[in-house]
């Protein structure tokens, strides 16, 4: 239908510019097609730290204190893989991302879900956390903007 929203996974609405595609076609041509390091390249590394430090006055060391994911859900997955032990409950506000359910199990963790509705624009409510907290509670997934419903 030409007026629905697709919430498939990365399927974006627009096509992706000319510059990206650009640099991808100069780095293929290149021969520039080997792996990088698994926390990512230095020379980004490097430009998230300035960025951080401009923008936020945050200051990481870019080689001890950076790692670059290939999207939001492998990093979330190193989040509760690094921080839940098992029996651990992390909460999540529902609707949410597939994988996030999943992310919490594979990490030993026990996802509590919490309701969101349309009529309340999403918002997550102190209440719907109160209900969910237990002495298992370890985390509260929050996302920005919340996938799917773009709550911020």
């Amino acid at each position: 239908m030409d007026d629905a929203i697709s919430l498939g996974v990365g399927e974006p609405d627009f096509i992706t510019p000319w510059h990206v595609r650009e640099a991808c076609i100069y780095s293929l041509e290149s021969g520039i097609t080997s792996y990088t390091s698994n926390k990512g390249m230095p020379e980004l590394r490097d430009c998230i730290s300035e960025y951080v430090v401009q923008d936020l006055g945050l200051d990481y060391d870019p080689e001890e204190q950076i790692l670059v994911t290939t999207g939001v859900s492998e990093a979330i997955d190193l989040a509760f893989r690094a921080t839940l032990n098992p029996g651990d409950e992390v909460i999540i506000p529902e609707p949410c991302y597939v994988a996030y359910t999943p992310d919490v199990m594979l990490a030993g963790g026990i996802a509590k879900s919490v309701p969101t509705k349309l009529q309340d624009e999403f918002k997550l409510r102190p209440e719907g956390v109160s209900s969910a907290l237990s002495n298992k509670s370890k985390a509260l997934l929050l996302s920005y903007p919340s996938n799917p419903t773009g709550r911020s």
